[in-house]
Parts: structure tokens; C-alpha cells; sequence
């Protein structure tokens, strides 16, 4: 509902704001208006025009629909951004006190002004602002689309987890997030994705989440790039929400095929007799609820652990840390929020997740929530550079 509401006054500020200024002639404003009308009835209603298309137009149909919806918020901000500083700069001007001047010498009356020459300064300032706003705002989702499929940034920081074994101190873990393999994100992506996080040469991979959007048959052959992860303990993935709107049981045994360890509300020793910790994971917070499903179930997967030992926690979304902090878990390892993705959701992302992005302590506990590798939705990324995070576990 707020997507088609969105979309409606979206579109009809893009066709005010530029259509009118831009484009002449009542045949190319029909044809705009058509296009803009036509894509607002996608966005509102895009299940039932999937449903109404032939088999294999999904795709297409998403592909055009996403990229138009990035393409859209970026005129939509540019434009923003001119009309709230024209309004500003009128404001400020009817706000100054006006200079005291003379009074000048009465003259004769003198020819009112030709009304077309105003008329033509206006209609040329307007067709200048939109036209600016419009090369910025295609400059934007330029800028967007590459800095999403251009590879992530490498953050790389140290955190200290008091109950670590001394032997393991320096432990690494390379964490791996919402890539959401799918229309846009294909085996390309996700090669090059293997090679950057291999040569961070890590002790443990940690996928946590929102891997896939779509089905096995469809996208198995992109995200098998991922059984040429290689560390000394292994890769472990756990479920985020859109991995059940694509089949979690499926999608779990393809990746236990490819040598990836899947943790549905458990927990593994990982390290040897002589220094170890637990590895914790849990399934979506809310993933299970939405599919009538079992979900996140912390008390399952902490069950018959040692509360002296070290425990590093798996969690899709930054949800319920605190509880798990206080259930002795040393550290969470989560995703989901994708700090934004994109202007100006990065602004307003932390009025809806407590830790929406970075790292956050509570008592000895702390929490690392990742913006992810890839994307959802629009192709772009501004604002919320996509990351690989290396951990470095300290005793």
C-alpha cells in the first residue's frame, strides 16, 4: 500500500515538476503521461501483472520495474532538493528587511512592462532548474547503479570476546550478507564476490542471510560459486527472510551439497580439544511467522551449551541482541537492514532498528550489523556503500 501510494505521488510530482517543463507538444506529454501512469500501475500492483503475463516475463518485468523505481527516487530527490532551496532563498529574501532608499522624484508614468518578456525569463528559468535536476538525478542513479555492482568495501575491525580462548586469539571471521542472488546478481557477481572474500583468507565464513531471491532450479548455478569459499574452520549459513519466501528447505540442503553448514536453531563447537568456542545459529526473527513456519527459536539453539565457553551468535536481523547478550552470547553477527541502500532510506533507518549499521555494545556483549554485499530491489546503492566485513576475534 505505501509502495502504490509512493508511486502515485511520485509520479505525479515527476510529471508536474519535469514532464510539463520538459517535453512540448500535447502527442510526447500523452505519451509521458502514459508511461508515468503505466508505471505506477506496475509498482502498485506488480503480483497481479506477474500473474497476468506469460511464463518468463517475470524477469523482465522485475528488472524494468526496480530499475525504474531507482531511476524515479533519485529525479524525485534531485528535484526535492532544487524546490526545498528555491523556496528557502524566497523566504529569506521576503525575511530581509528591505534597505531604506530615497524616495524617488515623481516621473511621468512609464509603459507597464511587456508581460511576455516575464513570461518567457520564467518559462526558461523553469526549463533550466528541471533540466538541472534532471542531469543530477540521472548522475545519481549512475552513480548508484555502479558503486552496487562495483565490489564491496572491506571493513575490517578487531572485537573483543572476554571468553575466548587465549589460543584462538586473533581468530577471524568473514561475514557474508543479503546478497540476494536474483535477476540482477549472477554467477559473474558472485565469482568475483568468492575470490575478494578468499583473499581476506579467513578462519571461518559466516553467511547470514538473504542469500537468494528466487528458486533452486533457477539460481542454484549462480550461488554454487560459493562451495570455493575456503577457510580453516568452514563456511556456515544461516536463514534470512527472503530465503524463506524462496523455500528454506530447499535452498538448505542445496547448501549443505556445496559443503556449507547450515545452523537452524543450534549450535557447533567449532576449534579443537585444546581451544574452542560456539558457533550459534538461529533461523529469520521473522521469516517462520510470515510462512507459518518454525523461525527463531534462541532458546533451542543455545540449549545444552556450556555458559563459560565463548559464543558467537548468527542472526539475519539485528533483532532481540539484547536478550541474546544477556543469555551469555559474546557476539551477534546479523545484516537485514542494508543500512538504507539508498537516500534517503540511510537517513531514516535508524528511527526503525536500534543497530541498523557498524558495531554496538551492550555490557560485554557486542553486535555487528552489516549493510551487505549486494542488493534488493532498485540496482543502486547511495549513501550505503555494500561491504564485506572481516572480525577479528581478541580474548
Amino acid at each position: 500500500m505505501l509502495i502504490g501510494l509512493g508511486a502515485v505521488l511520485g509520479h505525479l510530482y515527476l510529471y508536474r515538476r519535469l514532464v510539463r517543463q520538459l517535453v512540448h507538444g500535447r502527442l510526447p506529454r500523452l505519451l509521458a503521461m502514459a508511461v508515468l501512469v503505466l508505471m505506477t500501475g506496475v509498482l502498485g500492483n506488480r503480483r497481479t501483472v506477474v500473474d497476468l503475463l506469460p511464463e518468463g516475463a517475470e524477469g523482465p518485468l522485475t528488472m524494468a520495474m526496480y530499475t525504474w523505481m531507482g531511476v524515479a527516487l533519485c529525479l524525485v530527490i534531485a528535484l526535492l532538493l532544487v524546490d526545498t532551496g528555491r523556496a528557502l532563498a524566497t523566504l529569506a529574501r521576503r525575511l530581509r528587511p528591505a534597505a531604506a532608499q530615497p524616495t524617488p522624484p515623481l516621473q511621468e508614468a512609464e509603459a507597464p512592462p511587456s508581460p511576455r518578456v516575464d513570461e518567457d525569463r520564467r518559462r526558461f528559468l523553469g526549463q533550466a532548474v528541471a533540466g538541472g535536476a534532471f542531469v543530477a538525478g540521472g548522475g545519481l542513479a549512475a552513480y548508484g547503479s555502479w558503486r552496487a555492482f562495483s565490489p564491496p568495501i572491506v571493513t575490517e575491525l578487531a572485537v573483543k570476546v572476554p571468553k575466548l580462548p587465549k589460543a584462538l586469539d586473533g581468530l577471524s571471521i568473514v561475514q557474508l550478507t543479503d546478497i540476494h542472488v536474483g535477476h540482477f546478481i549472477q554467477r559473474r557477481y558472485m565469482d568475483a564476490l568468492v575470490q575478494q572474500a578468499n583473499a581476506l583468507r579467513p578462519d571461518l565464513f559466516a553467511i547470514t542471510g538473504d542469500l537468494v531471491d528466487g528458486d533452486v532450479a533457477t539460481l542454484g548455478g549462480h550461488v554454487a560459486a560459493l562451495a570455493a569459499l575456503k577457510s580453516r574452520y568452514g563456511s556456515y549459513f544461516v536463514t534470512g527472510n527472503h530465503d524463506y519466501y524462496s523455500g528454506d528447505e530447499e535452498w538448505s540442503a542445496f547448501l549443505e551439497s556445496l559443503g556449507i553448514e547450515v545452523l537452524r536453531n543450534r549450535h557447533v563447537r567449532v576449534g579443537d580439544a585444546g581451544a574452542s568456542f560456539d558457533l550459534v545459529g538461529v533461523d529469520d526473527w521473522s521469516g517462520g511467522r510470515r510462512r507459518n513456519k518454525k523461525g527463531y527459536d534462541l532458546d533451542q539453539a543455545l540449549a545444552g551449551r556450556d555458559p563459560d565457553r565463548a559464543a558467537v551468535l548468527l542472526a539475519h536481523q539485528p533483532a532481540n541482541f539484547k536478550v541474546a547478550a544477556e543469555r551469555g552470547v559474546d557476539l551477534q553477527i546479523s545484516g537485514h537492514t542494508h543500512g538504507g541502500q539508498l537516500v534517503p532510506m540511510t537517513l531514516l533507518i535508524g528511527l526503525a532498528w536500534e543497530h541498523s549499521a557498524g558495531l554496538y555494545a551492550h555490557g560485554d556483549s557486542s553486535i555487528y550489523v552489516s549493510r551487505g554485499c549486494g542488493f534488493w530491489g532498485p540496482p543502486m546503492r547511495v549513501g550505503s556503500p555494500p561491504e564485506i566485513v572481516k572480525l577479528v576475534l581478541t580474548a
